[in-house]
């Protein structure tokens, strides 16, 4: 009797686990015979074992690795979590929402490393982010403000763009981030650009090519990857394609011999990946769509002509400017993987039935030419990441959580930031330069920046203050010299009508961010461009202003006054 019982328990249990034997065995025999699944880490050939990996992926998982997800808040949800434990997520991104606290920073990553350390293959995450230098700066917390492109293209030097990237990639890799979206090589074309401007190494297709390539390998020497963007180039239009799809109506001939000349720059040094940008050009997109959905700007020109042999990622898959073409979310992401883009980015993180994932995997199981592109980019993704992560130059996996505050900021790149921002200076009207003020002058320092107060008030202990916002028409009034922050199409206005009010007293420009404001308000003959807000750049821009040196940096870019 208790025999027989026990008989049926333990089949009634066989029967239970049977399915789950059967799973895991279809997961791991791909020919009819149980086979050893490839490791990351084996010792093989990395064209080999990426083709041995992905031979032996379920369709979940090759669809998964092409994905790259951005999440809500500081700490990493379940619902990432489980996109990596279940499904093999294949590469994470890094938002300035996430990096208030850089320790709790580095502690997710290290987390989010070890759950892909968890799964079939052992496959690491790409783990990337925007830190170009300058205005684009997703990662906040404890990392160096610095000068950016701009600043860059005004001091001409291919050195200040090497160490640029290697002081950035030194502080990304204290945090566990491998990938960086860097470095913009959209020209300034557009002068009336809200989203180019001064991200930009300037207006000369040659000079930005030298100097991204150079920034490209002062990063690969702190061993972060680099990725050049946004294909063919985001420069000539006035538009933000997180809003709308820009339409940028040049000739073929301006296309290939200004647009796409630094991107050919960096193809010839090996740059590891390309973002596709949400762009139309009519001349060469003849049915209207953004580039990022274009099969022969991605596989005619970009792998074709141009020679191009890295990752194609898309910019994010939630902007307008794809959506809005597409239709929906998930028509998006299999237009941009059959267009040959290889790593789908989204800020936000999917649930797990959205039709984001359904339909596309839907597709891969009913159309066995979108499942062969996956499978490729799968490939493309993961021989990558095998080339890189045995290196012996890639990012740790797991970040030292002890030594982030020691590292953050580079006290080296400091240095190197504020000598930067000095190179950069350049003096576009300079009758007061260098200045001397009189005894007893009243001085107001005007900005709307606290940095730009800050480093005035240790040059100018006496002077006024105003924020732009706290009665400055009556604070001008009272001032015989004010030293105004010009950054934007707001400021320019306003300093426009306290000039008007005001003619008689004398004014003294910082231009930060674009010098194309400058243009606006020519009446005034003493301005500085500085190229960015961050505090080197004032701390620089009022040392020039004093004497202290004489500023050397050019325009980057023509037409200003």
């Amino acid at each position: 009797m208790h025999r027989k019982y026990f008989a049926a328990v333990l089949f009634g249990a066989a029967l239970l686990v049977l399915p789950q034997f059967k799973i895991q065995l279809n997961a791991q025999t791909q020919t009819g015979g149980l086979k050893t699944l490839p490791d990351f880490y084996d010792s093989v050939p990395a064209a080999e074992l990426a083709g041995r990996i992905t031979e032996a992926m379920t369709d979940d998982e090759l669809l998964s690795q092409t994905f790259m997800f951005g999440w809500a808040g500081q700490a990493p949800t379940d619902l990432l979590m489980n996109w990596i434990t279940e499904r093999s997520l294949g590469s994470i991104k890094i938002f300035g929402w996430n990096t208030e606290d850089s320790v709790e920073l580095a502690k997710a990553v290290s987390l989010l490393q070890k759950k892909a350390n968890g799964t079939r293959f052992r496959i690491p995450l790409f783990v990337a982010t925007d830190q170009e230098g300058g205005w684009i700066r997703h990662v906040k917390g404890r990392t160096s403000e610095t000068p950016g492109n701009l600043a860059i293209g005004a001091s001409g030097y291919p050195i200040d763009a090497y160490y640029e990237g290697f002081y950035i990639g030194r502080e990304l890799s204290a945090l566990g981030i491998n990938l960086n979206f860097a470095p913009t090589v959209d020209l300034y074309t557009n002068h009336e650009s809200s989203i180019i401007g001064p991200r930009s190494f300037g207006q000369s297709p040659e000079a930005a090519g030298i100097l991204a390539r150079a920034f490209m390998q002062g990063s690969n020497k702190a061993g972060v990857l680099t990725t050049a963007k946004h294909f063919p180039g985001h420069g000539d239009t006035a538009l933000d394609s997180h809003g709308k799809l820009p339409s940028i109506a040049i000739s073929k001939e301006t296309f290939y011999n200004r647009e796409l000349v630094p991107f050919q720059y960096l193809i010839d040094a090996d740059v590891p990946a390309i973002m596709t940008g949400h762009l139309n050009f009519p001349a060469v997109s003849e049915h209207g769509e953004p580039a990022s959905f274009s099969p022969y700007l991605l596989q005619t020109v970009l792998r074709g002509q141009l020679g191009f042999k890295g990752l194609i990622i898309t910019d994010d898959m939630m902007m307008h400017g794809a959506i809005r073409y597409a239709g929906t979310v998930a028509k998006a992401v299999q237009l941009a993987l059959e267009a040959g883009n290889d790593i789908i980015e989204s800020s936000t993180t999917p649930r797990l039935y959205d039709a984001f994932w359904t339909e596309n995997l839907q597709r891969m199981q009913t159309n066995e030419a979108f499942r062969l592109r996956v499978k490729d980019a799968a490939r493309r993704i993961i021989e990558t990441k095998l080339r890189y992560f045995k290196s012996g130059n890639a990012v740790p996996l797991y970040p030292d959580v002890y030594a982030v505050t020691e590292k953050l900021p580079d006290a080296e790149g400091q240095a190197f930031f504020l000598s930067l921002a000095a190179r950069a200076i350049t003096v576009v009207r300079g009758k007061y330069i260098p200045y001397t003020a009189k005894t007893g002058e009243k001085i107001l320092l005007a900005g709307a920046y606290p940095a730009f107060l800050q480093a005035g008030l240790k040059r100018f202990p006496a002077a006024r203050t105003s924020n732009l916002s706290d009665g400055i028409f009556t604070k001008t009034a009272a001032s015989d010299t004010v030293i105004f922050c010009l950054s934007n199409d707001s400021s320019l206005q306003l300093l426009q009508q306290l000039y008007k009010t005001y003619p008689q007293k004398r004014y003294i420009i910082f231009s930060c961010l674009s010098p194309v404001f400058l243009s606006g308000i020519p009446e005034i003959p003493t301005a500085l461009a500085l190229y960015s807000y961050a505090p080197v750049s004032f701390t620089a821009g009022f040392a020039a202003l004093l004497g202290d040196f004489k500023p050397q940096g050019h325009l980057p870019l023509d037409g200003i006054n």
